[in-house]
């Protein structure tokens, strides 16, 4: 049976070596270290989610908010789980849990080059925005992922 549940800092080994083993998935030194997870699980300590099987994680979310909008980074599922329906369940935790914050709205990223992501979330219902322009300036700038 597969379990979803909230994700922790503990998790970080697993989820990032599932992050960095998943085709079309952006990771940032800075962001994506240990430190970085830790922050923004601290931050959002309900939205996160991770999918198990046998105590194996494979599947992960990270969602959190502003206050204001909802956002939605690095949602990856090992390809042998995939088309089973736990990315679906995964953003319904997560969308679940925002909700409760009061959060209405939801934004995402995803690279253009991204086709199997990209798939999926315009399959459940994302839609693209072509009025914006992403932006992105690091303030500080890490050469490694300490892990």
């Amino acid at each position: 049976m597969i379990n979803i549940r909230v994700m922790s800092v503990a998790d970080y080994d697993s989820v990032y070596t599932l992050w960095n083993h998943t085709p079309g998935m952006g990771m940032n030194a800075a962001d994506d270290s240990r430190e970085g997870i830790a922050k923004y699980l601290k931050r959002n300590p309900t939205s996160s989610f991770v999918a198990e099987y046998d105590d194996k994680i494979i599947g992960a979310i990270m969602a959190g908010h502003d206050g204001r909008r909802g956002y939605i980074y690095h949602t990856a599922v090992l390809p042998s789980y995939r088309n089973q329906g736990i990315a679906g369940r995964l953003v319904d935790a997560a969308m679940g849990a925002l909700e409760e914050e009061g959060i209405h709205k939801v934004a995402l990223v995803a690279f253009k080059k991204n086709d199997i992501g990209n798939g999926f979330w315009e399959h459940i219902g994302f839609t693209d925005r072509d009025d914006l322009i992403y932006r992105n300036k690091n303030i500080y700038v890490l050469d490694k992922i300490e892990t």
